[in-house]
């Protein structure tokens, strides 16, 4: 057997480097659909609809021989008249023959063994039911770094998403939102971009929860390059995937349909800040057009930032959505659902309350400065502590909670600073000198 002309032996060499030990008879066909994510653009649904009705090798088969009339059959069966059948497979057609060659297929599995990259496929337990939503417009394939597990788990995920440019406040509550989620053991879902995807993936890490990032681009580099670190962060505890292959570029397209992907792997979206023509509109309409729960974050009603969450609570039947509590029952759970407790060692959490007192409150600027730690980690580490009770907010901004149970610090006695109730130097002159 050859495929894309090309021997058996290599075929079987290049899809066990990114899928491991398959049987024999399924080869072929996961080769195909590798070779459909370098062919076919995301959302492709006549690529979708071929791959359904003839499966990916078959399918493949009928591109390469240049022959469409089982194609045209197919589409005809569901019901689609024979002249706009003809029509539609037949611009599909030219739309994928100059990228028919087996080079930049091989290239695509080369370069993803080399970065260590899985690709997950339907039928796998670890592809995400929800896909099944999109129906012809499901990915074909996913292009994955991390715990390829987690993406099989993503029926009580939460999709956090909202503005680039965000404002203070709406990366305060994403980070509240998604910090609660993942302590009660709720994957979160974002897109990796600046604002607020990027401030629920850090408050997500800041807890020791489960993200997922979908982008729009190859995984060969990730975009932004800002966000690189967060990225790989993420990739080490939970997942970063793509449905195009290494090596292509995000363009705003492919920014638009990789949307789909966020609202169809979650059990609930929730929009926390966007303004009338963001893009984290477009996810929302996604999950609506699907049958999933959305939800909005109210902002200051003179906010332009915050006029697109508005918009999705007037006019389209979106939940009102305030906390993580809020969050998990748009997600079909209970507020009750157990939480994860947090890490005492944690070095994150020791660091956020050696730099809290019992008595003068703590801004969440002054937490991070004195922590070491980003402002969306501070802000997850604090919800953290918040939900058990360690610390609480006050007028003046965070203290710790007299009496409550602490990590143990590096002190000379083994106590932190909040332990001793010497809250040091109001500007965290006395934390910062300790380390």
């Amino acid at each position: 057997m050859r495929v894309f002309d090309l021997p058996l032996d290599d075929v079987q060499r290049l899809v066990g480097s990114i899928r491991g030990e398959q049987a024999p008879e399924s080869v072929a066909d996961a080769f195909a659909r590798v070779a459909w994510t370098v062919l076919a653009e995301p959302a492709d649904q006549v690529a979708g609809q071929l791959l359904r009705s003839l499966g990916p090798s078959r399918a493949l088969e009928s591109l390469i021989a240049q022959d469409p009339t089982a194609a045209i059959d197919a589409w005809i069966g569901d019901g689609v008249s024979p002249h706009r059948a003809e029509r539609v497979v037949a611009e599909a057609f030219d739309r994928w023959r100059p990228r028919l060659a087996a080079r930049p297929v091989v290239r695509a599995i080369e370069q993803a063994a080399g970065l260590r990259l899985r690709v997950v496929l339907p039928g796998d337990s670890e592809w995400p039911d929800g896909f099944e939503g999109l129906g012809p417009a499901a990915p074909v394939a996913l292009w994955v770094r991390g715990d390829t597990a987690v993406l099989g788990t993503l029926d009580r995920a939460v999709a956090v998403v909202g503005a680039r440019a965000a404002t203070g406040y709406g990366e305060y509550v994403a980070a509240e939102v998604a910090g609660g989620l993942a302590q009660r053991g709720r994957a979160v879902v974002s897109g990796g971009a600046y604002g607020i995807d990027a401030a629920a993936h850090r408050a997500t890490l800041g807890v020791g929860g489960i993200g997922v990032a979908f982008l729009a681009g190859g995984l060969d580099r990730y975009y932004p390059s800002g966000n690189s670190e967060l990225l790989a962060r993420v990739a080490r505890t939970g997942v970063v995937a793509s449905e195009v292959p290494p090596g292509v570029a995000p363009t705003k397209v492919r920014f638009l349909n990789r949307n789909r992907l966020l609202a169809a792997a979650s059990a609930a979206t929730v929009v926390v800040e966007a303004g009338l023509r963001s893009g984290s509109l477009n996810t929302a309409h996604h999950a609506l057009a699907i049958g999933r729960p959305v939800g909005a974050v109210p902002g200051p009603v003179t906010s332009p930032a915050s006029a697109g969450c508005h918009r999705l609570l007037r006019e389209e039947n979106a939940m009102c959505v305030t906390s993580a509590d809020d969050a998990i029952e748009l997600a079909g759970g209970d507020r009750g659902d157990a939480m994860l407790a947090y890490e005492p060692e944690d070095p994150s959490v020791v660091r956020v309350l050696d730099a809290i007192g019992i008595r003068r409150g703590r801004t969440v600027d002054e937490v991070a400065r004195s922590s070491g730690l980003a402002v969306g980690e501070t802000l997850g580490v604090l919800a953290s502590l918040e939900i058990a009770e360690v610390v609480r907010r006050v007028k003046s901004g965070w203290v710790r909670v007299p009496g409550s149970r602490a990590p143990t610090g590096d002190g000379p006695d083994g106590r932190d600073s909040g332990d001793s109730g010497d809250d040091g130097d109001d500007d965290g002159r006395a934390d910062e000198g300790r380390r």
